[in-house]
């Protein structure tokens, strides 16, 4: 595959990879068998240098708590009042003032939910004319002929002073084909900022080969109009190895289960990816891009299988970070606010075995530092407020939501 930028040298890049790999990280990973709500990645052999590590104490930001939840899945502020959505896996939707002054329960979510394993209501993000419209959209798990998959749907939401409900809700996605198991579904989701389209993340479904195969859905990232409709100029539109018309909505594949994507400031695409046993993954998305899985991953299969690691030239896109052992990224946020000094353009992700915030500094298209601070905790999702401070919220039963804000 050519390389898409050319003024950046693979060595270089996988230099930068490798030095950030964790290879200390165990003494913040308890043992973490795979969970019910996401695969909480095996601890494995750690390579290289480890990134700067600390507590939350140590931490260059303040904590606030501010409630629990069970089952958490997804924080998304609203920019016209600086209110907050909240999903639980379980099937909630809670509409929120960030202090906790008023809570209400938002009515009309889907019906058809399966909450099973890592399935159940996933991800809310408002649309791109949101302050106009109000439209929001959202991802579930739903089950059909094959077995069971995400869906994304749209809706608009209507808020009054103490109620709140999802209006016209209509599915516009389907991640195909449905399978059996109830793991890797991802359904991330993210909204490119001109808001012509609508990137969802499709898991492998623990299927593994058909991350390779563009006749199938699973393992890859997909690009759409606002409407659900494959995006126009799709890299496999006009594939001439490709039958299936679901080669219309891919965007890159060869992933796993991708549980965050966002945009950075500079308009550039990014991804987080649960690897198997170690391999974890930061990757920065381009057109057509094939990262490897399950052909390619830094980590291990579970059961010790090895893997082949990524070459410079194998093909494959490699990720710009990997983590291992594993630190199970389950969401991601480009920071784009100036609360917090120099971090503008930053990556956070939320590590749920690794139980830490995941700082990492991006410089284009280059990775450049990462820190990681110990929350105590398994951190489901990240999100930054209008003000720019930043929220986390925590995973499982009386999951805390936290506001980080500068010291003093």
């Amino acid at each position: 595959m050519p390389d898409p930028h050319p003024s950046i040298g693979r060595d270089d890049r996988r230099t930068v990879r490798r030095l950030l790999t964790v290879g200390a990280l165990t003494m913040l990973l308890p043992a973490c068998g795979i969970g019910g709500a996401d695969d909480g990645a095996d601890d494995a052999d750690g390579r290289g240098p480890s990134p700067e590590t600390g507590s939350a104490e140590d931490a260059p930001f303040e904590i606030t708590e501010h409630g629990t939840y069970d089952s958490p899945w997804a924080l998304e502020f609203l920019p016209d009042s600086g209110r907050m959505l909240v999903t639980t896996r379980t099937g909630e939707m809670l509409l929120r003032e960030p202090d906790g002054s008023e809570e209400v329960h938002v009515s009309g979510v889907p019906d058809d939910i399966v909450v099973d394993g890592q399935g159940g209501l996933g991800d809310v993000i408002v649309g791109p004319d949101f302050e106009d419209d109000g439209v929001v959209y959202l991802s579930w798990v739903t089950a059909g002929g094959g077995g069971t998959g995400a869906v994304v749907g749209r809706a608009s939401l209507s808020q009054e002073d103490d109620s709140a409900r999802l209006d016209d809700l209509e599915v516009i996605w389907e991640q195909r084909p449905k399978t059996d198991g109830s793991g890797h579904f991802a359904h991330r989701m993210t909204i490119s900022p001109d808001g012509e389209h609508l990137f969802v993340t499709s898991g492998d479904r623990q299927e593994l080969d058909p991350a390779q195969d563009l006749d199938s859905g699973l393992g890859k990232t997909m690009r759409l109009t606002p409407d659900g409709d494959p995006a126009p100029g799709n890299p496999f539109a006009d594939h001439e190895d490709v039958s299936a018309d679901v080669a219309e909505e891919i965007w890159s594949y060869g992933h796993r289960n991708a549980l965050g994507i966002a945009f950075a400031p500079d308009g550039r695409l990014w991804s987080s990816e649960m690897g198997p046993a170690g391999g974890d993954e930061l990757n920065l998305l381009e057109e057509g891009g094939n990262y490897g899985w399950p052909e390619a991953s830094d980590g291990s299969h579970y059961g010790g299988e090895e893997i082949p690691d990524h070459t410079d030239d194998d093909g494959f896109v490699a990720p710009q970070v990997s983590w291992t052992p594993s630190i199970s990224p389950g969401s991601l946020m480009i920071y784009q606010g100036d609360a917090f000094d120099g971090w503008s353009g930053d990556a956070f992700l939320g590590a749920l075995s690794g139980k830490a915030l995941v700082r990492v500094e991006l410089d284009g298209t280059e990775a450049v530092e990462q820190q990681i601070w110990d929350m105590g905790a398994r951190i489901r999702d990240v999100a930054e407020a209008p003000d720019g401070s930043i929220w986390l919220i925590e995973d499982g039963d009386q999951a805390r939501l936290l506001q980080l804000t500068p010291p003093g």
